[in-house]
């Protein structure tokens, strides 16, 4: 089922915690940033939304570490509800797609819930002050690969972050599937 994230909260500081990563090392969110600010990405292995925009993901990450953002994405998803989000599919889908940034997993999605986090692909791009300026979209493709000329949401708002420490005031929610809670992550 797909779910569309809240507006950008401007200004709200970013959570660092310390997570495991493909790579077999433990990784701090912060230590991800650039010397300009970072894109935190919710994603997960399986989602059709993530899926269709992962090589776009790569080319905007690559991108925008020129402009001192750096990047990082986060799994979140029950992998005992939902298997394809394992730890191990997690390796393979980092090494298949050429991962050009680390990818932590949430386990315990504690992370997520501080985050607010809502949906896969859900983007959340800071300062180099590490508050909060952009909470949007990749671009305006859905579940289906879009044109290559689609215009680079996440990308043309973190350069605008990374020149004036600010980004746009009109941005466009994200849209994916519904993040997989844990049963007893929320009590009834």
């Amino acid at each position: 089922m797909a779910a569309t994230p809240p507006i950008c909260d401007f200004g709200w500081p970013a959570v660092d915690a310390r997570l495991p990563g493909v790579d077999g090392l433990i990784h701090s969110i912060f230590d991800q940033a650039g010397p300009k600010g970072l894109v935190v990405a919710f994603i997960c292995n399986h989602c059709p939304y993530v899926k269709s925009v992962i090589g776009r993901i790569v080319r905007d990450a690559i991108d925008l570490k020129a402009h001192g953002i750096g990047f990082v994405a986060i799994s979140a998803n029950d992998a005992d509800a939902y298997p394809r989000d394992s730890f191990d599919n997690m390796k393979r889908f980092a090494s298949q797609n050429a991962l050009p940034f680390s990818y932590l997993y949430d386990e315990d999605q504690s992370v997520a819930k501080a985050y607010g986090a809502v949906c896969t692909p859900d983007f959340f791009g800071f300062n180099k002050d590490m508050k909060l300026q952009y909470r949007g979209r990749l671009d305006a493709s859905r579940k289906e690969i879009g044109p290559a000329d689609l215009r680079r949401d996440l990308y043309e708002a973190m350069v605008m972050v990374a020149l004036f420490g600010k980004g746009p005031a009109e941005q466009q929610p994200s849209i994916g599937c519904g993040i997989k809670w844990k049963v007893s992550a929320f009590p009834a």
